[in-house]
């Protein structure tokens, strides 16, 4: 969360001349509402379940970039798509700097409800281990420019 998976992929899907996707924007064409609103209506799993099958039907397309929520790596079918159909970048942002990123912009339901750098710490805990194991590339983005990020990729890809 707040690691700049939408900004960097829009940036990187410009340089390599491919499309860019977002599994959130795609859930939210499709259902016609906000991640918010899906989460107030059918909690944490119904999202969850439309993410998965969002993320299996987008993973099967080539040719483009994708960006999908902080916590579509938590689902092992996710993982498991994201990383056999596709080249996986783990963009890493520390605690802190998700603070900070994740004080401005768009709602974030999970942030709600609890202190948010425990919510934060609690995630980061749980999820970069899941991250890395199937990461084909880690990229850190603390305190650095989505296009110096994205460079980054392309440089290392």
């Amino acid at each position: 969360m707040g690691a700049g998976k939408s900004a960097v992929g829009r940036q990187l899907g410009r340089l390599l001349h491919l499309d860019f996707m977002d599994t959130d924007d795609e859930i939210e064409a499709r259902t016609g509402v906000d991640i918010p609103f899906i989460f107030e209506k059918e909690g944490e799993e119904g999202f969850r379940k439309r993410e998965a099958r969002v993320i299996d039907e987008l993973t099967r397309k080539e040719g483009i970039v994708l960006a999908t929520g902080g916590g579509a790596v938590v689902n092992v079918e996710n993982r498991s798509h994201l990383g056999a159909r596709g080249f996986v970048i783990y963009l890493y942002t520390s605690v802190e700097q998700q603070l900070a990123r994740t004080n401005r912009g768009r709602a974030r339901p999970l942030l709600e409800n609890g202190d948010r750098r425990q919510i934060l710490t609690d995630l980061m805990d749980y999820r970069d281990p899941l991250y890395r194991e199937i990461a084909d590339l880690t990229v850190d983005t603390d305190g650095r420019k989505v296009k110096v990020v994205a460079n980054e990729i392309l440089d290392r890809l």
